[in-house]
C-alpha cells in the first residue's frame, strides 16, 4: 500500500484518431429487430451490422478495428436499450466496468460515449475506472503464466465541455483509489492483516493527508473500559486495536462520525462457525476498510466537513482465553452485556466505538458493518440494509440514488427490543432468530442515544461470489462511494 490506481486522462481526438490499444464503445439495440448500433458512429455501426452482436447490458464484443480507428481493437459493450437517453447512470457504470474488468493485461484503453450527456459520460468513466482492478499480490508466475495486471491507463474522449470532463476524471480517480483501498484490504489474507497490521496500514494510508491518527492497544483498551472490543479479541494471540482518525478542515461547520466493524477474521469464537464458507470471513473487516477509505476520499476531495472515523479491530478466535457464551462484559459506557453467542461479535466491538463516536456530539453517525447473515437472507447478495433514525436513513437513501449502490431501508420494530433485555445483565447480545438483522441494529441503537444515525449492514454486497459489472469476485468496495457521498452532501449543507 498505497494501492495502485489507474491513470485517467482526457482527449478531444476523434474516434478514428485516438491512440489506444483498445477503444471501448457503447452498443445499443437496433429498432424493430435491426442490428445493434454504436450511437454517433455510423461507419462502425455499418461495419458491425453482420455480427449479430448482443446489446444486452454488459455483453462484450472485442473485434479488430479494421482501420475504423487507430486503436488496435474495438470493445463494444451492450447498454441494454435502443435509446441512449433511457440508459440509467448505473447501467453505464456496470457496462463500462465490465468492459475494463475484461481488459486485464492490456496497457491502455480509451472510452467514448458519442451523443451521451455529460452526466452519462461521467458515469461511464466512473464505472470504467472502478472496473480496472485486479488483486495479484500473492500470485506468482513469469512469461505467459504471469498474473495479468489491471488496465493501467484510461483516456476519455470528450465532446465539448473539457472542464466537465476534467471534473469527471478527477472524481473518478479518487473513487477508484478509495474503492481500491477497500478491495486491497479485504482481499489481503487474514494471516497478513491482523488488528495491529490493519492499524499500521491505516496510518500509512493517511500519512500525507491532513488526518491525525490515534491507536489504542489492548492495554489501553482494557484500562479505558472497552469491554466489547477486549472481550472479542481475548481469544486471539493477536490483540485488538481501536483506531481513531480525524479530518478537521478549518471551514467545516458540520461533523460526521464514521464507525467500521473490523473483525480481521471471524471464526465465531467459542460459538464456532461451520467450516464451509469460513474462509470468506477474511472479509469481516470490510466495514472498517470502508470508513477508512471514505475518510481518505473526504481529505482527497477537500470536503468541508469534519470527519471522525473509528476502526474497531479485533480477531475473533476460540483460543484458551476466549470469552464464553454466558460471560458478562462491561461496555465503554458502563452498560453490561450477556454474551450469549460469541459469533455476534461485530455488534460488541461496534458498540464500544459508537460510544466514543457519539460522545463528541457529531451531527450524524454512520456505521458500516458486515454484521448479520440475516441481512443477506432478507435482501440477497447485492443489496445492503440501512437502519437507524429517519434522518440518517434518508441521507443514506439519497446518497445511494446518486451513486447507484443499492440500499433498502429496514425498520426497528419495537417488540424486538424486549428480546435484548438481559437476564443477569442490562442487555444480551442476541435476540430471537426472526428479524436478526433488525435485532442487531436495535442493539447498536442502545449505544447511540439521540444522535442522528445510520447503520449500514453490507454483509451481502461487501464480498461477492461472482462478478457483476465493475465488481469482480471477492471484495467489491460496495458502500464506499455512498458513504463518501453522504459526507459530500453534509458538507454542502448551508452553515447553521
Amino acid at each position: 500500500m498505497p494501492t495502485i490506481t489507474i491513470t485517467i486522462t482526457i482527449t478531444d481526438a476523434s474516434l478514428r484518431d485516438v491512440a489506444a490499444d483498445v477503444l471501448i464503445l457503447p452498443l445499443l439495440a437496433g429498432a424493430d429487430g435491426a442490428p445493434a448500433t454504436v450511437p454517433g458512429a455510423p461507419e462502425i455501426s455499418e461495419a458491425i451490422s453482420g455480427l449479430d452482436a448482443s446489446s444486452a447490458r454488459g455483453d462484450l464484443h472485442r473485434i479488430p478495428s479494421y482501420g475504423l480507428a487507430s486503436a488496435t481493437s474495438l470493445l463494444l459493450v451492450g447498454l441494454g436499450d435502443e435509446d441512449l437517453a433511457k440508459v440509467e447512470d448505473e447501467d453505464f457504470r456496470l457496462a463500462f466496468g465490465a468492459a475494463t474488468r475484461s481488459l486485464a493485461g492490456v496497457e491502455n484503453a480509451a472510452i467514448a460515449v458519442p451523443t451521451a450527456t455529460t452526466q452519462q459520460r461521467a458515469a461511464a468513466l466512473e464505472g470504467a475506472a472502478l472496473g480496472a482492478y485486479t488483486f495479484t499480490t500473492y500470485k506468482t508466475g513469469t512469461g505467459a503464466g504471469a498474473p495479468k495486471a489491471a488496465l493501467a491507463a484510461l483516456t476519455l474522449i470528450t465532446e465539448g465541455d473539457a472542464d466537465a470532463a476534467q471534473t469527471a476524471v478527477d472524481r473518478s480517480g479518487v473513487l477508484a483509489e478509495i474503492v481500491g483501498i477497500v478491495r486491497d484490504l479485504v482481499n489481503t489474507p487474514p494471516n497478513l492483516l491482523h488488528p495491529a497490521e490493519f492499524a499500521r496500514r491505516a496510518e500509512e494510508l493517511v500519512a500525507e493527508l491532513p488526518i491525525t491518527v490515534t491507536v489504542l492497544d489492548e492495554k489501553q483498551l482494557a484500562e479505558g473500559g472497552y469491554g466489547g472490543i477486549v472481550g472479542v479479541g481475548q481469544g486471539s494471540t493477536r490483540p485488538p486495536r481501536l483506531v481513531r482518525l480525524e479530518y478537521a478542515p478549518a471551514k467545516a461547520t458540520s461533523s460526521v462520525a464514521l464507525v467500521g466493524k473490523g473483525i480481521t477474521f471471524d471464526t465465531g469464537g467459542i460459538s464456532l462457525k461451520p467450516a464451509a464458507g469460513m474462509d470468506d470471513m477474511t472479509s469481516d473487516m470490510t466495514g472498517a476498510a470502508t470508513v477508512l477509505a471514505a475518510a481518505v476520499g473526504a481529505a482527497r476531495l477537500g470536503l468541508e466537513v469534519k470527519v471522525t472515523t473509528y476502526l474497531a479491530l479485533a480477531e475473533n478466535m476460540p483460543g484458551g482465553g476466549a470469552q464464553r457464551p454466558g460471560d458478562v462484559v462491561t461496555m465503554r459506557n458502563g452498560r453490561t452485556v450477556e454474551v450469549l453467542n460469541t459469533d455476534a461479535e461485530g455488534r460488541m466491538v461496534m458498540a464500544d466505538a459508537l460510544v466514543d463516536a457519539v460522545a463528541e456530539n457529531p451531527d450524524l453517525v454512520v456505521d458500516v458493518a458486515t454484521l448479520t447473515g440475516a441481512a443477506v437472507v432478507a435482501l440477497g447478495k447485492r443489496t445492503a440494509g440501512v437502519m437507524g433514525t429517519s434522518e440518517g436513513r434518508d441521507l443514506v437513501m439519497a446518497a445511494s440514488e446518486t451513486t447507484g449502490e443499492p440500499f433498502w431501508p429496514l425498520p426497528f420494530p419495537s417488540e424486538l427490543r424486549a428480546d435484548l433485555t438481559g437476564r443477569v445483565a442490562d442487555l444480551r447480545n442476541i435476540g430471537d432468530r426472526p428479524g436478526g438483522a433488525l435485532s442487531a441494529g436495535i442493539f447498536l441503537a442502545e449505544f447511540v442515544g439521540d444522535t442522528q444515525w445510520a447503520h449500514l449492514d453490507i454483509a451481502g454486497p461487501g464480498y461477492a461470489s461472482s462478478p457483476l459489472g465493475y465488481m469482480g469476485k471477492g471484495a467489491t468496495g460496495m458502500s464506499t462511494r455512498t458513504v463518501l457521498q453522504i459526507l459530500a452532501d453534509v458538507a454542502s449543507r448551508p452553515a447553521p
